[in-house]
C-alpha cells in the first residue's frame, strides 16, 4: 500500500494525458479501505467528498527527492545496526544506566509531540504547548472543561492531552523503542499541583488490541520548585478504552511494544492547568526488584 502510494506521489503527467485518470480509478478501490484518512466522525457531520489520496501531488522531481531522502535514511540505518544496538558499540549498550529519550530545548523538538482534547468530539477544553523560559523545558497549558457536548450520544468530556508522534523509519517504517535495559521511566517536571497520567501506547498484535493502554499517575507538587519522578515500569496497570482490565501483566520492554509515550489531564475539576517538562528519560535503578505490582490471576480458575 505505502508504494501505491509512493507511486502516485511520484508519478508524472503531462497536459492532455488521461493516463492518470485511469491509474486513480483502477488503485482508487484499493486505496478506499486503506488508514491514509481518519475514520472518525463526529455525530452530525457531513463526509468528506474527497479521499486524502485524490489530493496528491504528482511530481517526478518531488517523487526523486523523497526516494534520495528515504534511501539515505536506510543507509545510516543499517549503519547503525551493524554496529551495535541503537547505533552503539555493544558494550556501550549493556553497560548503560541512563538514557535521555527527549528532552525541550527548541521548537524542533516541540514538533516530536501533538496535542489534543476534547474538542475533537465537541467539548470545550483548550491545550497548548510552548517552549518555556530560557527555552529550557516544555510548557503544557490549558484550560480543563467537563461540559458534555449537546451531541445526543457523548457521555463524558473533559481531557487534554499531549503525546509523542511515532517513530517513523525509511520509507514510513514504523520504529521502535527498546528500553528492555531499564526498569524506570525518569522525569524532571514542575506542575501545578494537579495530577495527571503517564500514557504508554502500544503497537498490538492483534486489532481487538488497539486500545490497549499502560498507565500510571503523576502527583505533582506545584510550588516554584522542580521535581523529579521515577516511575518503576512495574506500577503501569493495563486498560482499555478507559477501563482497568482484570488479566493485567507487565509491559513488554522488547522491541515489539512501544510506540508512543503521552501525558493526560482529565481530573473532572474545571479550570487553568500548567506542566512544565525539562526531560523523560530512562533509568536502571539496581535497587528497585519488583517484577510486577499488581496480582496476576486466571480469571477461569481451574475446579
Amino acid at each position: 500500500m505505502a508504494l501505491a502510494v509512493m507511486l502516485l506521489n511520484g508519478a508524472s503527467f503531462h497536459g492532455g494525458c488521461c493516463r492518470h485518470k485511469v491509474l486513480l480509478s483502477s488503485l482508487g478501490p484499493l486505496l478506499n479501505n486503506s488508514k491514509l484518512y481518519s475514520s472518525y466522525r463526529r455525530p452530525g457531520a457531513e463526509p468528506e467528498k474527497k479521499l486524502s489520496w485524490q489530493n496528491a501531488d504528482f511530481s517526478f522531481k518531488k517523487s526523486m527527492e523523497h526516494l534520495k531522502t528515504q534511501l539515505s535514511l536506510l543507509k545510516k540505518e543499517t549503519q547503525d545496526y551493524l554496529q551495535g544496538p541503537g547505533g552503539h558499540p555493544l558494550s556501550q549498550h549493556l553497560l548503560e544506566q541512563t538514557r535521555v529519550l527527549w528532552q525541550f530545548r527548541s521548537q524542533e523538538d516541540l514538533n516530536k509531540w501533538v496535542i489534543s482534547s476534547d474538542e475533537e468530539i465537541g467539548g470545550k477544553s483548550k491545550v497548548y504547548v510552548k517552549l518555556g523560559r530560557n527555552d529550557q523545558a516544555a510548557l503544557l497549558y490549558g484550560t480543563l472543561n467537563t461540559e458534555v457536548p449537546r451531541d445526543g450520544e457523548t457521555k463524558y468530556s473533559g481531557y487534554c492531552s499531549m503525546r509523542s508522534r511515532p517513530a517513523v523509519g525509511s520509507f514510513n517504517r514504523k520504529k521502535y523503542y527498546d528500553w528492555s535495559n531499564f526498569n524506570s521511566l525518569y522525569l524532571r517536571v514542575r506542575g501545578d499541583g494537579r495530577p495527571w497520567m503517564v500514557n504508554i501506547y502500544t503497537d498490538p498484535y492483534f486489532s481487538h488490541q488497539k486500545d490497549d493502554l499502560y498507565s500510571y499517575f503523576m502527583f505533582t507538587r506545584g510550588g516554584p520548585y522542580w521535581e523529579e519522578i521515577k516511575i518503576p515500569f512495574s506500577k503501569f496497570f493495563l486498560s482499555s478504552r478507559g477501563r482497568v482490565q482484570d488479566n493485567q501483566h507487565p509491559i513488554w520492554l522488547d522491541k515489539a511494544s512501544f510506540l508512543t509515550l503521552g501525558f493526560t489531564i482529565g481530573d473532572k475539576v474545571n479550570g487553568p492547568f500548567q506542566l512544565e517538562i525539562d526531560f523523560i528519560g530512562l533509568l536502571n535503578d539496581r535497587a528497585h526488584r519488583e517484577k510486577f505490582a499488581y496480582e496476576a490471576y486466571d480469571k477461569n480458575t481451574p475446579v
